[in-house]
């Protein structure tokens, strides 16, 4: 774990910005826009901030947005990088340390995923339970920073329970279905084939994206509280019909992207309330 460049960023930020968030959001490929549930927000360009890595795939557009959401302090990371871009697993969660490392309790992943569950279709959104690492790495691989956590962090409950309560309760009053399910994180980036597919269901997963099971490793391991929405794009490989593209991934992310912001925004209000 570089510490001093997770120090850094931390300094820079605070150079930046007066705000201390206490809601981490991370948004997936194609949910920039929801971004504009931020009030009165800071844009700091991730190129300002040294040691953050810049997002190289088209719909993460590498900004940092401080602001509030009704009376929360949030930062908003809008776009991440992925380890296919070549980047380390370090790497990858390096934003999301930082933003814990600033103040935030609470982290809250979304994606854009493909559906492996026969009864999930594109647009719909699923609030992840638990999670599958296929990634072939881990963010914790290292010698580990004690002031940060702990060697062995306990996994069992990575996916907070109180949380995702928050987010039901939030999606029923907006009227919006929220699914449930596992996520399996996949390096990427080809998509995965029908075999593949039939696999991870064996295993157990509802949805497979290439990004969040080490950001989620590495918030619990600093002891953050995590929650994730998956929006599914698509269906994955050998589920439906035709072939897989981001441009089909882009196009129903922005027309979840409403549904989205109303959710995280009533979701980020409740997570608010909590002692």
């Amino acid at each position: 774990m570089r510490r001093e460049l997770i120090e850094a960023a931390v300094a820079r930020i605070r150079e930046l910005s007066g705000l201390r968030p206490r809601v981490c959001v991370v948004l997936g490929s194609g949910l920039g826009g929801v971004v504009d549930i931020v009030e009165d927000g800071e844009r700091i360009n991730y190129g300002e901030i040294e040691g953050f890595p810049r997002p190289q795939v088209e719909g993460h557009e590498g900004q940092l947005v401080m602001g509030r959401v009704g009376e929360v302090c949030v930062g908003v990371l809008q776009g991440r990088v992925h380890l296919y871009e070549g980047v380390t697993a370090e790497e990858v969660v390096l934003p999301v340390r930082t933003l814990i490392r600033l103040g935030a309790k609470f982290v809250v992943l979304t994606n854009a995923a493909g559906g492996i569950n026969e009864g999930f279709e594109p647009g719909d959104l699923m609030c992840i339970d638990d999670q599958i690492n296929l990634q072939g790495t881990n963010p914790l691989i290292g010698a580990n920073e004690g002031g940060y956590g702990p060697r062995f962090p306990d996994m069992s409950c990575a996916y907070d329970k109180e949380l995702r309560e928050i987010l039901d309760s939030a999606a029923r009053a907006e009227g919006i279905e929220l699914r449930h399910g596992v996520y399996a994180g996949v390096l990427g980036p080809a998509y995965e084939t029908p075999a593949e597919v039939r696999m991870l269901r064996i295993l157990g997963a509802d949805a497979v994206g290439m990004s969040t099971v080490g950001e989620a490793i590495a918030a619990r391991h600093m002891g953050a509280r995590v929650c994730g929405i998956s929006l599914i794009t698509n269906k994955a490989a050998g589920v439906g019909k035709g072939e897989l593209s981001h441009e089909e991934v882009k196009r129903v992310a922005a027309g979840a992207a409403g549904r989205c912001m109303r959710l995280l925004a009533r979701a980020i209000a409740e997570m608010g309330k909590i002692v």
